[in-house]
């Protein structure tokens, strides 16, 4: 560290789920539905962050779990994701949970409940599945309560 500086040359990762919450925000701004997600590796470096694109890409596969699974799998050169942590805003639909299994990520930390499109605690549970490969440890409610309200407001401005 140097002493003029005060700063350390390592730098500190933020928090992962407040990441995630910057990557929700920035898709509302750009009139996407608000939802980020990161990963991170196995000592909580965050390896990739990503917010939905669906209508900036004209991708009904860009949820932003897809595209950090997939940009984490470019960074760290591998498939699979094993020793990783996923975080994001809104708990995953089926698409997402599927990928979120074939990634064998190992945890899953996720805001808000989606009633209507959720497959993980939601719906069908997926990872309760019997067909299900791969189950991550899942931990819903992280911000549950910021989480509904940036849904909430988006949907409300909308109407």
């Amino acid at each position: 560290m140097s002493l003029k500086s005060g700063r350390s040359k390592h730098r500190v990762s933020p928090d992962p789920m407040e990441l995630a919450f910057r990557e929700a925000e920035a898709a509302a701004d750009r009139g996407e539905v608000p939802v980020g997600a990161v990963i991170t590796g196995s000592g909580g470096a965050i390896i990739s962050s990503a917010g939905n694109r669906t209508i900036e890409l004209s991708d009904p596969t860009a949820h932003a779990e897809l595209l950090a699974i997939r940009k984490a799998c470019m960074v760290l050169q591998s498939s699979r994701l094993v020793d990783c942590d996923l975080y994001v805003t809104l708990e995953p639909c089926g698409m997402c949970a599927t990928a979120i299994s074939f990634a064998r990520l190992r945890r899953v930390y996720f805001g808000a409940l989606d009633a209507k499109m959720g497959a993980i605690e939601s719906g069908p549970c997926l990872f309760n599945d019997a067909s299900c490969h791969h189950a991550p440890e899942v931990y819903g409610g992280i911000g549950e309560a910021r989480a509904k309200a940036l849904l909430v407001e988006f949907f409300k401005q909308r109407r």
